[in-house]
């Protein structure tokens, strides 16, 4: 009988990656979501994008799937508006984003949106799998002499100081600006009960951690329905910086952790395990 493997994430919309790879490989993946997000500063936003990124920004950086929304989210109301009254256009800007799935949410943006102005093209640092990697990626990419300009840094309400740490230490100047804040889904503990009568029967289950902001969230509903110290039960995390929380934070026993946030990489840490 194939193991459960709980993923504590909101599914794709379309075919999942996660779900299609894990199920290929004979195990047998489902999704519950474990955070509501509410997008904020966005017409700051789109002011920074309506003025354009010349004399301005020398790079944006974008490290999660919800500042890739954001983003989107902005320039779907800029071109259903038809403003476009911008000095340069973005898509000569370089991104520098975290991951395959970064990267493939800004793509989306100019497959939605071909001729905008605002639809970024130079999309760099892919196989970053951390936002270590990315700064170290950036600072490389830059070689011996730093951006005049500031890099532009969507964020949310949760993130580390690692990226910006090793970024200052290169001299590369960053205008963070927060985009979205996260919180506890309402429907998580109704969403994860249903969700587990559905998938009864196992003699093995995974549990993936995709983020820390989620983890302590979900811990206590966790232990309603699964004795996480028993051998039965493994826990796995998309990447070192959830590990770590896991592991440090919540004194949880991690079994398996994906080297970069990708369906193949978390399939091949879990396997090893």
């Amino acid at each position: 009988m194939s193991s459960n493997v709980l993923l504590l994430r909101a599914p794709s919309q379309d075919s999942d990656p996660y779900h299609s790879i894990l199920t290929a490989a004979g195990y047998n993946p489902f999704s519950v979501p474990v955070l509501e997000t509410a997008f904020t500063n966005l017409g700051q936003l789109s002011r920074i994008m309506r003025r354009g990124p010349q004399k301005h920004y020398a790079a944006v950086i974008i490290t999660s799937g919800r500042a890739c929304e954001a983003w989107r989210n902005t320039v779907d109301v800029l071109e259903n508006d038809q403003l476009r009254d911008i000095d340069s256009s973005w898509s000569t800007t370089p991104f520098y984003v975290v991951g395959k799935t970064t990267v493939s949410l800004l793509r989306a943006i100019g497959s939605a949106h071909p001729h905008s102005p605002f639809s970024p093209v130079d999309i760099r640092g892919e196989s970053s799998g951390t936002s270590e990697q990315l700064a170290k990626f950036i600072l490389s990419d830059l070689g011996s002499s730093p951006p005049v300009l500031p890099f532009l840094y969507l964020t949310g309400d949760k993130n580390r100081e690692t990226l910006p740490e090793i970024l200052r230490g290169g001299n590369v100047g960053l205008n963070p600006l927060q985009v979205y804040r996260t919180q506890g889904s309402s429907t998580f503990a109704e969403d994860l009960k249903l969700a587990l009568e559905s998938h009864r029967e196992f003699n093995s289950a995974w549990i993936v951690f995709f983020a820390p902001s989620a983890a302590e969230f979900v811990l206590p509903h966790l232990r309603r329905h699964f004795d996480l110290s028993s051998p039965i039960v493994r826990i796995a995390s998309i990447g070192p910086t959830t590990a770590a929380f896991l592991k440090e934070k919540l004194d949880m026993e991690v079994h398996a952790v994906a080297e970069k946030p990708t369906p193949e990489c978390l399939l091949q840490a879990m396997v090893a395990a």
